[in-house]
């Protein structure tokens, strides 16, 4: 199935390729060689330059380059592929991943599959990490890949969650499994875990939460259900749940991806998945927990393309940005960022670490886990398991010669003091607690056994955040609050007389929740000296809170109203992130 007038690939794999493209017959030695003589002063890759100097198309060049690598070219418009072919792969996979496939052999498990671009490997990894097959790719033109992907997978015939949870509930051979609980042989369990049905829901399923930018989602067993749920900016959105007896081979289907051990059913297990989804890295960190009704099972879906690390855009006013600048510009002490889970500290932390990352800048960091690999800093991935804690990692990273340090979570006293240690003998220590907001953090330290004097002497600031659903551009409209909305804010008609509110109506863009995507809202604690001799005289969080507004400190109430004026969110957000000092105390 190799295309004509094509050498064979035995003479071509490991060539240099301005000599496949010689042999290919699409150009001269005296070409090449000019080419060549040009890459020396421009620099860059010989394909490139060819196509620019318009010696080559960019169809030969990718033939070329797949041939390069070993791989055949394949013509997809004069082959007939057998629908059971087809069906193998399903069209949101076949159009996210631009690929057909083209025979399968049932006995190898192996299926050959056409690619449109000789570099696009990551789309043979995924496809044996979601669905098991051993994958030979073909190299095509980009035109025959449009034309065949319209062909065999018109995007109106996709099939979707409900018809597959149909296909689920009709399937005799997972049917069996109805009422039987734990009784399951193991290789029942790997069968089920292989079937087509159970790969094409997990596999559509991830694909949809990656694209509807879900931060988690959630399979949960209970006693007469088996949900799935998506989290989409921080709240929970429930899917057509499968029927129940089909939650174990979909717990085992994904401990199969994330190669965790299907006959352990008894203690929890934690792995990752890693896919290139349309282009961008998604890393899924996957949980299993052991319950009463069998195991749930949660995947932290991390996509980087969807995480913006510009300090600048992570939701700071600037007057706030000015004064996270200056607790950057510091030399040495501690910065902590508080909050609960999943309100963003990590973005914040990593913006600023991006923006500090600079060539004559060592930063280490200790992270439990890891989220996202920066260029230029130096991270450790804790694993308690075997003793490596924030405080062991800590202590070797006095020897590393840093500049900066970044401790993923003050857990305990020995943490906080190694923290400190780090802070007095010249270095920038980061670092996040979680607490209701910035004062509090100064009871929650002296809780864990810090002394004072060793807090204040070291404690530059600490920012307290949350993160508000932004009211949707595309649907947003103007509306006049009810008295019972403002007085959740203790608010008065009179106080907003001259203010204008916005809420989203519901679209296809936001998915008719009104809300899309999400942004900080930050309070900034600074510590001055007149602070620090209250903190050594024991002052209350309560007093520390007055005396921290008195120096210019904006609450999270503050800030969340001032971005409700801005028209940026809702009244109910700023209800549901934030509380009042009576609340909080």
């Amino acid at each position: 199935m190799t295309v004509d007038g094509m050498p064979p690939i035995s003479q071509l794999k490991g060539r240099p390729l301005g000599r496949i493209l010689i042999k290919m017959g699409k150009l001269t030695r005296a070409r090449v060689s000019e080419a060549l003589e040009v890459q020396k002063k421009k620099r860059g890759p010989l394909g490139q330059l060819l196509i620019e100097m318009g010696y080559v198309e960019k169809a030969d060049l990718n033939r070329a380059l797949a041939a390069q690598v070993g791989m055949d070219s394949i013509r997809l418009g004069d082959i007939d592929i057998e629908q059971h072919v087809i069906d193998l792969i399903p069209a949101q996979m076949a159009h996210a991943y631009r690929v057909i496939p083209t025979e399968y052999d049932r006995e190898t498990n192996t299926l050959g599959v056409a690619l449109a671009h000789p570099d696009n490997f990551h789309a043979t990894d995924d496809l044996k990490t979601l669905m098991g097959f051993n994958v030979v790719a073909r190299i095509t033109t980009e035109d025959d890949m449009g034309e065949a992907l319209n062909r065999y997978y018109p995007e109106e015939a996709a099939e979707t969650i409900n018809e597959l949870i149909g296909e689920l509930s009709a399937d005799e051979d997972l049917a069996k499994f109805d009422g039987r609980g734990e009784s399951i042989d193991l290789d029942e369990l790997r069968a089920a875990a292989e079937s087509s049905p159970v790969k094409k829901l997990v596999n559509l399923v991830l694909l949809q939460a990656i694209r509807d930018q879900a931060s988690d989602i959630h399979f949960e067993p209970f006693e007469d259900e088996f949900k799935m749920r998506y989290r989409i900016d921080g709240v929970l959105f429930e899917m057509v749940p499968p029927p129940k007896h089909v939650a174990m081979a979909i717990s085992s289907r994904i401990k199969v991806m994330s190669s965790l051990d299907i006959a352990e059913r008894r203690v929890p297990q934690d792995g990752r998945i890693e896919l290139l989804v349309e282009g961008r890295p998604v890393d899924l960190r996957v949980s299993v927990l052991p319950t009463i009704f069998g195991e749930s099972v949660v995947l932290r879906v991390l996509d980087r393309a969807q995480v913006n690390l510009d300090i600048e855009q992570i939701g700071m006013r600037e007057e706030d940005l000015v004064i996270f600048r200056q607790l950057l510009a510091k030399p040495h002490g501690i910065i902590i960022v508080t909050g609960p889970t999943g309100c963003g500290k990590t973005t914040t932390l990593y913006s600023a670490l991006r923006e500090l990352n600079k060539t004559e800048v060592k930063i280490l960091t200790s992270e439990d886990p890891v989220e996202y690999d920066i260029d230029g800093m130096i991270q450790c991935q804790i694993k308690t398991d075997i003793g490596f804690t924030f405080a062991r990692c800590l202590r070797s990273f006095l020897r590393q010669d840093p500049d900066i340090i970044l401790v993923g979570e003050i857990r305990d006293l020995e943490t906080a003091q190694i923290s400190v240690q780090s802070s007095l003998t010249g270095h920038l220590v980061f670092s996040t607690l979680h607490t209701n907001d910035a004062p509090s953090s100064i009871a929650r330290l002296l809780d864990l056994g810090m002394e004072p004097f060793l807090l204040t002497a070291t404690l530059e600031a600490i920012v307290a955040q949350r993160l508000v659903r932004k009211t949707c551009e595309n649907c947003k409209e103007e509306y006049q609050p009810s008295e019972e909305q403002l007085y959740q804010l203790s608010l008065r008609p009179v106080d907003v007389a001259d203010r204008t509110f916005f809420y989203g109506k519901g679209c296809d863009y936001c998915n008719h929740t009104g809300y899309r995507g999400r942004r900080g809202i930050f309070e900034t604690m600074m510590l001055d000296d007149d602070l620090r001799g209250m903190i050594m005289k024991h002052a209350s969080t309560s007093v520390l809170r007055k005396e921290a507004r008195k120096r210019g400190m904006r609450t999270l109430r503050e800030a969340g109203l001032l971005a409700l004026y801005d028209g940026v969110t809702t009244i109910e957000e700023i209800v549901r992130e934030t509380l009042t000092e009576d609340e909080i105390d």
